[in-house]
This record gives C-alpha cells, structure tokens and sequence, in this order.
C-alpha cells in the first residue's frame, strides 16, 4: 500500500530509543515531512519554545520527564498543536488517562509504518486545515476594519453636508459646493470598495508603480476638508511644496492618509490652526504634515498611539489612538516610509508621513 505524500509540514518525534528516532525520522522524511527529534523531555520542550510544530510524536514511557510529564509542560506553554503518543502500553485505563491528559490519538510498539503514516498525515491534515482557515477569518476580519475605518471619513462628510442642505439657513451660493462635496465622497467611498476588490483579487497595481502628486494631495485636503473645519473653528493654512512632488502610494491611499490625520485634528482639536505642509525630508524623501493646536499626547502616552484599538485617554478627554492611526502607520511602512508623532512647539500635535520620493509622474 502506497500512503501518498503529504503536504509540508513539520513534527517533532520524542522517544528516548536512538533506534526508533532514526526509524521514524526517516519514514516522515520520505513523505515529505521536516523533521526534529528529541531523546528526552527536557530536550523536547526547548525546540518547541524555539519553533513550534504542526505535530508531536511522543514517547508515552521514558526515563526522566515520561510523556505525561511532559505533555503537561506544553499545555503549561499554550499547547495548541495535536499530540499522538506512540507507546508499548496496551492498559486501557493507561489509554483513557493519556485521552484525558489532551492527546488525540496513539500508536502502539511495534508499529505499522502505514498505521502510523496515515494517522500522521490525518492530524496535520487536520492542523494544517485550522491553520488556513483562522488565517482567512484574519485576513477577513482585517479587511472588513480597514474597509470600515476608510469609509467613515466619505460618509462623515455626506452627511455633513446633507445636514448643512437640511438647513433653512443655508447659503443658496454654497448649495452646489455641498451638492458637488457630496457627490464626490459617494465617489470616493466606491472608489475605496474598488480598490480593495481588485488588491485582494490581484487587479490592483503591481508594487512600485504608484505615484501621488503631495502638491494635489494638499490641494485635494483644503478642498474637501476646508468647509467642515471652519464649522468646527479650525482655520486651514497650506504650505505646498514646489513641483515636482512626487510619492511612492497610490494617489487614492495617500489621500486617505490624509483624510485620517485631517479627521483626527477635526475630533481633537477643536479650534485653532491646523498646518498641513508639504516639505523635503530625509534624502530620497518628502513629508506630509499635519499640525493642530489640540491638546497634544501626553509623554507618557506616546509610545501607546499606533498600538490598535488603545484608548490613551478616557474618550472625553479628547485623546484617543484607535484603529486609525495604527492602519496608517501600517500602511506608510509597506510603502517605504515612517509615520511619526511630535510635540508642536507653542501646543499642539504634528503627525509626519515620510514617504519615498519619486520622479514626476509620465
């Protein structure tokens, strides 16, 4: 009977007997299997702390840690990977209590080589199988936060604007810029749909070839965002850098980029200016500023503000990091660059995004 060969993936075979180490080793090896034995208990828990496998192999009676021993000190870890205990022992209740102590399955002495291969393959089948799909929950669960958090900032400024034509005092003369404003944040939100689609499904741009335009991008800010925060007493002051201005990101990305840290100054600041500046950075890099007169981190708050989901301040204390500013540093450093927090000098907070910079788009 041929056992066909299994997917890659790794074990770690405990037995104190040289002889069987070598014997399994090698029939796991010609299916494909990376394999690492250990002769003792102690041995085996320090190549799982140092690389956790997809299966363990493991003697039931050995001299010093026996398997029970050790099984407990892995569930000590976190153990989180199957067991099979591979034993000369055919006492049921001896059976019952390895059950009990969290293996799946066992093989007995002397074994079969296809018994043993087949049960091999069906628990990292099975391990393999988990894997995967808690990496697609993952990926999903992340995808659904970053489309959420991008579409807050269109849809806040939708019904900003549908609530302003609400009003009986309304300007006749501003009508169409709130008809256009809402028209075009409709648009953007599409727009971000879009481009999800196509980065998960690999229509998107390959690495390398986006270009933004920082200059459009200010302009694109003050267009968008001036309305709303003078409703919220925050005087807008642009500081654009001279052409060419040209970044590695997706114009759209980067505009998000800025719609955060726009948001976040509208959320916190209150009043006052916000700068958002365009200017040289390191060599072979250009900067996108953004500087409020808000309240400002506290020091020893700072470290926490990319961390996702961490409120650094109850909410009414107008300091908070959130989902936001952790999906824009993560962003930033897939694309080449860093995005920093300072103090503003005279009050305030100065959020910098440096990015690579490259020639005038073709």
């Amino acid at each position: 009977m041929n056992t066909p060969v299994a997917a890659a993936g790794r074990i770690l075979v405990v037995d104190d007997q040289p002889a069987n180490l070598r014997v399994v080793s090698t029939l796991l090896g010609r299916q494909g299997y990376a394999v690492e034995t250990a002769e003792a208990g102690e041995q085996a828990l320090s190549l799982y702390d140092a690389s956790v496998p997809d299966l363990i192999l493991l003697d039931m009676m050995m001299p010093g840690m026996d398997g029970f021993e050790v099984l407990e000190a892995l569930h000590q870890r976190g153990l989180d990977v199957p067991v099979v205990f591979v034993t000369a022992a055919h006492d049921r209740d001896l059976l019952l209590r390895a059950f009990d102590a969290g293996v799946v399955d066992y093989v007995t002495k002397p074994f079969l080589p296809e018994e043993l291969l087949a049960r091999v393959n069906a628990h990292v089948g099975l391990k393999l199988t988990r894997d995967r799909l808690e990496r697609v929950a993952r990926e999903r669960e992340e995808l659904v936060n970053l489309v959420a958090h991008d579409l807050k900032n269109p849809l806040s400024s939708v019904l900003f604007a549908s609530d302003i034509l609400r009003q009986d005092g309304c300007r006749p003369e501003r009508v169409p810029r709130y008809l256009q404003m809402i028209h075009e944040s409709a648009d953007d939100a599409l727009g971000y749909i879009r481009h999800y689609l196509e980065s998960r499904s690999g229509r998107g741009d390959g690495p390398g070839s986006a270009s933004a335009c920082l200059r459009e991008t200010l302009e694109w800010l003050q267009q968008r965002y001036e309305i709303q925060l003078d409703a919220h007493g925050i005087a807008l002051r642009l500081s654009l850098p001279p052409e060419p201005a040209h970044v590695a990101i997706d114009p759209r990305v980067l505009r998000q980029l800025g719609e955060n840290l726009v948001s976040n100054a509208m959320k916190y600041a209150r009043e006052g200016e916000l700068l958002l500046a365009g200017r040289p950075g390191a060599p072979g890099y250009l900067q996108l500023v953004a500087a409020d007169r808000g309240p400002g981190i506290p020091p020893g708050r700072q470290r926490e503000l990319f961390k996702p989901f961490t409120r650094l301040q109850d909410e009414d204390d107008g300091i908070s990091s959130g989902l936001g500013l952790s999906l824009a540093k993560q962003i930033v450093a897939n694309a080449g660059g860093q995005l920093w927090y300072e103090d503003r000098p005279g009050g305030g907070a100065v959020f910098v995004i440096e990015l690579p910079e490259v020639g005038a788009a073709g």
